[in-house]
């Protein structure tokens, strides 16, 4: 009698571990793009936002100087104007425009928010911030703007773009090398200058604080205050992953590599002596007090980097933790694991075939993607392979 209940358990066990066609261990979910608002459209999308408000609203950016609001709901029928100032933003270059949103962490009682834009004669890039209309919460104050911060550019490319508030609550700025090729005027290594850096300010002060702490504050060599990070070309998008406050970006390369960093306080990236984790324009470089990239990929991937987030939504388990970014050229979405402590791994997710130009995160954590094909996607499980 126990010879054949043992056979039968042993059976058992054995059945259960090949698995049948239910078996979770044998199912594979595929990852893919779906249009997350059907009825909408918008023109060069570069930035998804929520007010962090409770309300359960996006904000859409369209290059040429409006914001547009609508509920995050996806059969939202329209989309209204939250702000226009397309009489200010110069978008004559194909990298210029109304570029970064951020609101306030305390947006929710004094809806104050802020902006990164270009300007034309002379040629600039400008943080401002504004105020929500009194009468309705669906619509800004035009009005209202209080210039913090202007920044000469010599270039139309690599004015950099993304803003946001840290879990700090002070406001982080980027800004590209000022631009053309190479950085000819060695902005990225000038620490006078705030070009080819990432800056940290105090936006409660007026015009703006410089934080005590900030790696530069009270310096005696001429170094911008500001600077948080420098050594950048044009680090396009930025994120924080609040659970680990690691702040992430992704620095647009030069002729045959693009980075992924996580930059922290004071610390050089390389740029110009370096990119990518090699030496440009030259066999031999100098290293030594430079921060290389987590991970870098070569142009036969991809050509301009868009820098994601670590999702921390609900929806898509298996990228928890993960740090999802898109290449602008190739349309490939990769999905980066990094702890800090192992090496890297990154894997790709699905090629799109989009110019993806931002990602942005709702209240609940879901990941949204922008592309120049006027549409709003999110990654989505499609089916399951076995």
């Amino acid at each position: 009698m126990k010879t054949r209940i043992l056979s039968a358990i042993v059976l058992a066990l054995a059945l259960t571990a090949c698995g049948d066609d239910d078996s979770p261990q044998a199912a594979r979910k595929t990852i893919d793009v779906a249009r997350a608002f059907p009825n909408l459209s918008f023109e060069r999308p570069v930035d998804l936002q929520n007010a962090g408000d409770g309300t359960d609203r996006l904000f859409v950016v369209e290059q040429a100087g409006r914001i547009l609001v609508f509920p995050n709901d996806p059969a939202a029928a329209s989309a209204g104007v939250f702000l226009d100032i397309r009489d200010r933003v110069n978008d004559g270059g194909n990298e210029e425009g109304l570029l970064g949103l951020a609101f306030h962490p305390e947006y929710k009682t004094n809806g104050s928010f802020y902006v990164y834009y270009s300007v034309s004669d002379p040629r600039r890039s400008r943080l401002s911030r504004f105020s929500v209309s009194s009468q309705d919460p669906n619509a800004a104050d035009p009005a209202s703007e209080e210039i913090l911060l202007e920044v000469d550019q010599p270039y139309s490319n690599h004015n950099g773009g993304q803003i946001s508030f840290g879990p700090d609550g002070y406001l982080y700025v980027a800004l590209g090398d000022g631009g053309s090729g190479g950085d000819p005027q060695g902005n990225g290594q000038n620490r006078s200058t705030l070009l080819g850096k990432i800056l940290r300010i105090d936006a409660d002060r007026a015009p703006y604080g410089i934080p005590p702490d900030n790696p530069f504050a009270g310096n005696t060599q001429g170094y911008r205050e500001e600077i948080f990070a420098y050594g950048l070309r044009n680090p396009w998008r930025f994120s924080f992953d609040r659970p680990t406050g690691r702040l992430w970006a992704g620095d647009v390369g030069q002729n045959k590599y693009e980075e992924i960093d996580i930059i922290e306080a004071g610390k050089n990236y390389g740029w110009n002596v370096m990119e990518g984790k090699h030496c440009y324009d030259t066999d031999v470089c100098a290293t030594g007090g430079l921060t290389l990239p987590v991970w870098e990929y070569p142009h036969s991937e991809g050509q301009s980097i868009t820098g994601g987030f670590v999702y921390r939504g609900a929806a898509l388990p298996e990228l928890a933790g993960k740090y999802i970014y898109a290449d602008f050229v190739s349309g490939k979405i990769w999905a980066l694991r990094y702890d800090g402590q192992t090496p890297p791994v990154n894997d790709l997710l699905i090629d799109t075939g989009l110019n993806i130009s931002s990602f942005g995160v709702d209240e609940a954590g879901e990941l949204y993607l922008c592309a120049f094909d006027k549409r709003i996607y999110k990654l989505a499980e499609v089916k399951t392979t076995r």
